[in-house]
């Protein structure tokens, strides 16, 4: 007669392979049962009452409702004066003008600042240390000082 070829730690190994996949099978039908997933639509709502306050109850229909004007919802920004195009010019004094180059720096008198000038951006012809206003731009570079006159 031949000689059986499953061994004993074939056996072992094959009933723990048996055990681990029926284990991981409750697991699984345990999961599934305890899971609401696709649960009832009334616990998937929400309300927002009057202060913008998310609740699981639904407002009342007797209470008065009030009237908001559309033009008075704001938005994150408040309203804002115009601004005065004399509060945009500033005020500085010119630390280096290389006139060759056709380029300079401005000290800004009250933020102590210096601001890039260019020869695009002059009205008067200036030197160093001259008494100036200016209007600045954003540049990609940074603060560009435009429309610079002689202070009177």
């Amino acid at each position: 007669m031949a000689k059986s070829k499953e061994t004993f730690n074939k056996k072992e190994k094959e009933k723990k392979r048996l055990r681990k996949k029926k284990e991981k099978e409750e697991k699984k039908e345990a999961r599934k049962s305890n899971s609401n997933k696709g649960g009832d639509l009334d616990d998937m709502i929400a309300y927002v009452d009057e202060d913008g306050n998310i609740t699981s109850t639904p407002p009342d229909p007797t209470v008065k409702k009030k009237k908001i004007e559309l033009e008075d919802i704001e938005v994150s920004v408040s309203k804002q004066a115009p601004i005065d195009p004399e509060d945009l010019r500033r005020k500085g004094k010119v630390t280096f003008f290389n006139e060759s180059k056709g380029y300079g720096f401005i000290k800004d008198l009250e933020s102590q600042d210096s601001i890039f000038v260019h020869v695009k951006g002059l009205v008067d012809d200036v030197r160093e240390n001259d008494q100036v206003t200016f209007e600045t731009e954003k540049t990609p570079k940074g603060l560009s000082a435009i429309d610079v006159k002689l202070a009177t």
